[in-house]
């Protein structure tokens, strides 16, 4: 329970005349409660100019708050909505 799996899309809510893109974190984690796994999610809205790399920036400034935390905690590329899902029903 010390992976937080994310995925990046982009938001529908982009503005082109500012030139400016919005984009989504969206980060899945899981906790034990009792004898209960729950799943949390949580988003961030993140903007970046056109023509710049915003993911691993982001995601390493993710990494190093969660550093300062906890260094077990590792942030892990993907989806586990589906499969908790699955798993849960």
């Amino acid at each position: 329970m010390d992976e937080i799996f994310y995925e990046i899309k982009e938001s529908k809510n982009h503005s082109d005349i500012k030139n400016e893109d919005q984009y989504e974190i969206i980060m899945h984690f899981l906790a034990k409660v009792d004898q209960n796994t729950i799943l949390y999610e949580t988003k961030q809205t993140i903007t970046k100019t056109i023509n710049t790399s915003i993911d691993k920036a982001v995601i390493n400034l993710l990494q190093d708050n969660f550093n300062q935390i906890d260094n077990s905690i590792k942030l892990v590329k993907g989806k586990i909505r589906e499969i908790f899902l699955s798993y849960s029903s």
